[in-house]
């Protein structure tokens, strides 16, 4: 009855732990993803200032940023998970977005919600979980 017992409250703390574990990737991942946009942006606002390139690829531009932002959020972030990488990236898309969003609206002075935040929402979630489901299982293959 002992070991019984002893099994389950195991069972319990692996599953409590591998809960832990995954929130902490998703917080990770979600804030690398950020940083990887802050330098992105700093390093192209650089550019822009010394060249003259056109108003018309910024906003290109800045999704390209946030994309490999995502990517490389969502592949450090789930550098040690072997499952969820649907959910984990989708959320770690997400919360990126929602951050960014707060991040770059207190910078700018202003919170304007609008299509283009909609828009944005989407395409870090969509990004997100399509590079969860990439990063999750290029793992299996190579372990």
């Amino acid at each position: 009855m002992k070991a019984k017992v002893k099994k389950v409250r195991k069972a319990k703390r692996e599953r409590s732990e591998g809960g832990n574990k995954i929130i902490r990737s998703i917080i990770k991942g979600s804030l690398i993803s950020l940083c990887f946009t802050l330098v992105g942006i700093l390093i192209f606002a650089f550019i822009l200032k010394f060249t003259n390139i056109p108003e018309s690829a910024i906003n290109p531009v800045n999704q390209v940023i946030k994309g490999v932002s995502v990517f490389m959020g969502v592949f450090i972030g789930l550098k040690k998970s072997k499952e969820m990488g649907l959910v984990s990236g989708l959320l770690i898309g997400l919360i990126y977005t929602i951050v960014a969003f707060l991040t770059f609206s207190i910078l700018d002075g202003s919170f304007t919600f609008d299509k283009r935040l909609l828009n944005d929402i989407l395409f870090g979630g969509v990004m997100g979980a399509i590079c969860g489901i990439i990063c999750v299982n290029i793992k299996k293959t190579s372990n």
